[in-house]
Formats: structure tokens, C-alpha cells, sequence
């Protein structure tokens, strides 16, 4: 069931991917340049945004870090008067580093936060009058949060970046039932493991491991369906899934024997 406008067309259309010099969000940028996307690229990382401009010509690169909700504001304001129409904005930005409680550290806690969760709200603050204004005006638009399935339920070693995963998700939500009947669009994206640079110092075994590439066109794939939540892959992600929906006593021994932790 299509819960979203379908986006099955991205020729001359405005992206703007937040948290795209690198994996997921960066092979993302690539797939929508490639369907004829006015593609817009924003990280901190202002030397890789030089250098997907340079390999993909009409795109932009606005660099910014996602903690400064005025560099936020800016964006928004230059995209507005530079390309009038946001028709889609993916928030990619993100952090990892697995963490368990007996090595826990405040500082790094709350720097998942940040980057993971409040940068979003910073680009909510920053984007959400332009969406509506769109919508007033009949033109739609449409933004999508890359979560995680760690958002899905708590597992090992997560415990800086579930949390802050798991916020997002419920954002999301929360962001559809508010903007849907406005005429905007709203998805949430559940990766499992894709080999990008927050995963490759990860020392255990990632099922399903899939590439930034593959990554992207399931996103793709998600949003011309009109999905609300894309999740992939599904061998791996359905399965999580049915943990969320176990009683604490089975759940608990079903990670411990799927993990050994």
C-alpha cells in the first residue's frame, strides 16, 4: 500500500542529500544524478563534495555540519533562491561507534545525539517552513531520515547509537502523521548492514552485508513505491522485525545465542 506520492521520476527534480560525502549518502547522490536529478550534496567534508561537483556535472555542494542549525538556515534559504523547489531532501548524516556499558563515555553518548537526532531536528527548524510553503502552494516535496533496524530494538554494542536510531524512527513517524495530509511526502529508511566507513571498524560479523550502491537503489526503489518505511535487506531485516516483537524473556535469550554477547 503506497503511503506516500510516488517518486518514480527524478528528472529536473531538486535532492538535496544531507550527509553525502561518503557511503550510503554519497552512492545515493550518485543513483539520483544518474536518473537526471538536480542533485545537492551537503556534509562537513567540503573537499568530497568538490570532488562529486567536479565527476557530476549541473550538481551543487553546500557544505555544512549538521550541529549548526544557522549553516542549516542558510542552505535552505540558498537552495530556495537558487533552485525555488526542494522536492527531496534525505538526511544521511550520521555517526557510529559501538559502545557497551561497561565501557561507557558521556561524551561520546551525547555526540551520537547530536549528529544522529538533533541534527535532524536542526534541519527540520531549517527546512519544514519551505515544505510547507510548497505544499500551500500545490507542489508537494518530500524528506526521508536514514534510520537503522538498531533503532528497531536495543541490541549489543549499541548503546550510544540505538537510542539515538530509535528517535529518529519514532520522528519520523510522528513527521507523517503531521505533514501526509499537507501533501508531503515523509519515509523513514531502516538500512541493515551496508560496508561504508561508520561500519568497517565494526569486529564481528555483518549479515547481509550489502554495498552503498545496492543501498541506494533500494531507497530508490522504496520511494517509488510511495513506502513510508524502507527496510533492507529483507532476509536480514525481517528477522529483526520479529524481534520487536518478542516478550523481554525470549528477546534477551534470542540475542544473546544470535550475538554470543
Amino acid at each position: 500500500m503506497s503511503l506516500n506520492p510516488k517518486l518514480q521520476h527524478w528528472q529536473g527534480r531538486t535532492a538535496w542529500i544531507v550527509g553525502a560525502s561518503s557511503g550510503i549518502g554519497r552512492a545515493l547522490a550518485e543513483a539520483l544524478h544518474g536518473a537526471g536529478a538536480r542533485v545537492v550534496v551537503s556534509a562537513r567534508q567540503a573537499a568530497l563534495l568538490l570532488e562529486f561537483v567536479q565527476a557530476h556535472p549541473g550538481s551543487t555542494a553546500l557544505p555544512l555540519d549538521v550541529q549548526d542549525a544557522a549553516a542549516l538556515r542558510a542552505a535552505v534559504a540558498q537552495l530556495q533562491a537558487s533552485h525555488g523547489q526542494i522536492d527531496a531532501c534525505i538526511f544521511c548524516a550520521g555517526h557510529y561507534q559501538p559502545m557497551r556499558a561497561q565501557q561507557f563515555g558521556l561524551d561520546e553518548a551525547v555526540r551520537h545525539l547530536q549528529i544522529n537526532y538533533v541534527g535532524a531536528l536542526n534541519l527540520l527548524d531549517a527546512l519544514l517552513p519551505q515544505l510547507l510553503r510548497q505544499a500551500q502552494a500545490g507542489r508537494g516535496g518530500h524528506l526521508s531520515l536514514v534510520s537503522s533496524v538498531a533503532g528497531y530494538r536495543a541490541l549489543p554494542k549499541s548503546m550510544a547509537y540505538g537510542p539515538a536510531k530509535a528517535a529518529l524512527t519514532h520522528l519520523a513517524e510522528a513527521l507523517y502523521q503531521d505533514l501526509s495530509p499537507e501533501g508531503l511526502g515523509v519515509s523513514v529508511v531502516h538500512p541493515g548492514f551496508v560496508a561504508t566507513p561508520l561500519t568497517a571498524g565494526n569486529d564481528f560479523h555483518m549479515p547481509a552485508l550489502l554495498s552503498p550502491a545496492q543501498a541506494a537503489q533500494a531507497m530508490l526503489d522504496g520511494w517509488a513505491d510511495g513506502r513510508f518505511e524502507i527496510h533492507f535487506p529483507k532476509r536480514f531485516t525481517l528477522w529483526l522485525k520479529l524481534l520487536r516483537l518478542l516478550p523481554y524473556s525470549l528477546y534477551f535469550r534470542a540475542v544473546r545465542r544470535a550475538t554470543g554477547l
